[in-house]
């Protein structure tokens, strides 16, 4: 008979198989443990993880907190150094915890930003007028420019070219002192030497005369001339016109010399701005800001050319009505134009003023005139001039006018138009293709 064949027992001790009652003697068949080998599982497997107890933490280290991840890598926290750091680096032992958190630290940091923010908007309105010097004589000079920049392509200096821009302004001032300084010297020695006669026809005159008998003006009036008061009050007033009068000829002035200073200054102040943009976007800054500086050019050469149409057409209106000192009078309106919203009218008050002392008439036609010339200024020759030299549509350019002089007087409405001519370019040149690309 052929001989069993033998069974393979694993390596290892030998286990006996379990017993169900029956004893081993009686067990005659061999029974093969059914159960993977242990010596399949390797030795240097991990043992799995024992439960926490609550008593494990008490004879554990002190915890080192994680580091914090920067940009020069990681780095533990202030308020935990490590503990394993020597004592005899810290002398003065182990720094406590931050007080970043700490709300009187807040507090006391939130206070302090309210003062700065306070003290600044303080500063800044304490030399308001100085800054609106600045702004204007910036202004001045970036729309004085082009015309520069125009004798520069005649292969003249800059200096030269600046030198003759700016006698050129100030012909242009000269020019209306001598036009309006005679009038008014002549008109003010005649009201003097005409003075009694008026109040001799004050005198004569049966109204005043009835007004005198019944509420004694003229007494009151030659009494109140006699006292000190008049004179006091005479006294102030003229102090107080000659020191508007003197404030007005120094701010001239310094406006001025600070236009001439920005004028030749121009371009190096440009590359120091430019300088502050970061490299890599320093080309198209410096393109976008070029165009701006152009804007703000053709935005002063449209308002000089607007100017002139309305001294121009002044000098014809009051010449044909045979309004005195024609020519002075259309040299205030232009000049008077410059100033945004409210100039038009002060040229146009006087000149009527005017046409009354010739007669109620002509003072009459010249408000209606400069009435409806003002209307067809406003929604006509400004808008399609300032379109074809700022490119700035017309509705935008009403709206800014009248928003700066809203937020800013005559400095806003003198920067409102430059400003929308701005905001347009970089919505077009910078936000549009980023929204298109998105």
């Amino acid at each position: 008979m052929p001989e069993p064949t033998s069974v393979d027992r694993p390596s290892g001790p030998a286990t006996s198989p379990p017993t169900t009652g029956a004893s081993s003697a009686d067990s005659g068949a061999l029974t093969v443990d059914s159960s993977p080998p242990r010596s399949a599982v390797s030795a240097d497997a991990p043992s799995p993880p024992r439960p926490a107890t609550p008593g494990d933490d008490l004879d554990a280290g002190p915890s080192v907190p994680e580091p914090l991840l920067t940009s020069a890598g990681p780095v533990l926290p202030l308020s935990a150094p490590s503990a394993s750091e020597p004592t005899s680096k810290l002398p003065f032992g182990r720094p406590g915890r931050s007080m970043s958190g700490n709300p009187f630290v807040f507090g006391f940091t939130a206070a302090l930003g309210v003062l700065t923010a306070w003290w600044l908007v303080q500063a800044v309105m304490s030399a308001s007028s100085v800054l609106i010097l600045i702004i204007v004589s910036l202004f001045l000079a970036i729309g004085l420019n082009p015309a520069v920049e125009a004798l520069q392509k005649r292969r003249l200096p800059r200096l030269v070219a600046i030198t003759i821009v700016f006698l050129g302004v100030i012909l242009v001032f000269v020019a209306f002192g001598l036009a309006v300084v005679p009038p008014l010297t002549t008109q003010s020695t005649e009201f003097v030497d005409k003075l009694p006669q008026y109040v001799q026809e004050l005198q004569n005159n049966p109204t005043i005369r009835d007004l005198d008998q019944r509420f004694q003006l003229l007494t009151k009036l030659q009494q109140y001339v006699t006292s000190g008061d008049f004179g006091t009050q005479m006294f102030g007033g003229v102090l107080g016109i000659g020191s508007v009068v003197i404030g007005a000829v120094f701010n001239s002035l310094t406006v001025l010399v600070l236009t001439l200073y920005f004028l030749g200054s121009l371009n190096s102040l440009k590359k120091l701005a430019y300088r502050l943009v970061p490299r890599s976007r320093r080309t198209r800054a410096s393109l976008l800001g070029d165009q701006i500086i152009d804007s703000i050019g053709g935005y002063v050469a449209g308002n000089l050319i607007i100017s002139l149409i309305a001294g121009v057409t002044t000098f014809f209106f009051l010449t044909f009505m045979k309004v005195p000192y024609a020519l002075a009078l259309a040299l205030l309106v232009a000049l008077t134009d410059l100033i945004p919203l409210v100039g038009a009218f002060i040229g146009a008050g006087v000149a009527s003023l005017v046409g009354f002392f010739v007669s109620p008439t002509v003072g009459i036609v010249c408000l209606i005139f400069f009435t409806i010339y003002q209307q067809i200024e406003n929604y006509w020759i400004a808008p399609s001039v300032m379109k074809s030299s700022v490119d700035v549509p017309p509705l935008a350019t009403i709206v800014g006018a009248l928003l700066g002089g809203a937020l800013l007087g005559v400095l806003g409405a003198l920067l409102g138009i430059p400003l929308v001519a701005a905001i347009l370019l970089i919505l077009r040149e910078v936000v549009f293709p980023r929204q298109e690309r998105a």
